[in-house]
């Protein structure tokens, strides 16, 4: 996996940054059906809502170990005295209301896992048809019929920082659309992962 800067044409976004470097190659738009994973991304990028993704993944490590590796059902019985410390932790972003919704949404979480078998299920409905690659720096869009519609859905359900906006970034990184511009070498790659991956199917949990 190429990721150490080496001369290939990536998204501009990527820049020399090493952290966005190892992101950008290694993690951005490769399909995750992973129920905590997709969890995890959902929330930070709740959390980033205002901020840098930088920031936020410069502090992830420490938001896997404060959130307990995103676990939904250890995070879901989290409560107001997990809330007081992480509010003294710097190396997590300190909102409390970004912080008391990761404990809601992992509670809502488990809703949909019982309603349709996994997160991923759920998630990957939502899976909008291909478009052509984007080939222009600022051509990516910020939102989409399908981010709308998977945000106004979350939101019915109780989920709290998913405006479409931010849903539609979750989308763009586990995979759900492809959004490396036409010139990049992972777009690719990418693509082919999406080709072999095996879509979640709903199932009843009883």
């Amino acid at each position: 996996m190429v990721s150490n800067g080496l001369s290939v044409e990536r998204c501009h976004w990527a820049g020399d940054l090493p952290d966005y470097i190892v992101y950008h190659d290694e993690e951005w738009g490769r399909p995750v059906t992973d129920d905590n994973r997709l969890f995890e991304k959902l929330c930070l990028e709740g959390f980033q809502s205002g901020l840098s993704w930088l920031t936020v993944l410069r502090k992830r490590a420490q938001f896997r170990k404060q959130f307990k590796n995103f676990d939904i059902k250890k995070v879901a019985r989290m409560g107001e005295a997990d809330v007081e410390k992480l509010l003294l932790d710097a190396g997590i972003i300190r909102h409390r209301g970004k912080i008391e919704s990761t404990i809601n949404n992992a509670k809502r979480a488990l809703e949909i896992q019982r309603e349709f078998g996994s997160l991923a299920a759920y998630i990957w409905k939502f899976e909008p048809e291909p478009v052509p690659p984007p080939g222009i720096r600022g051509s990516i869009v910020s939102e989409t019929e399908a981010s709308r519609a998977l945000s106004k859905d979350l939101r019915k359900r109780g989920f709290s920082f998913v405006g479409p906006t931010t849903v539609y970034a979750f989308m763009q990184a586990m995979g759900l659309v492809n959004d490396h511009y036409a010139t990049c070498f992972c777009r690719g790659l990418c693509e082919t992962e999406r080709e072999r991956l095996v879509r979640p199917l709903p199932s009843t949990v009883g």
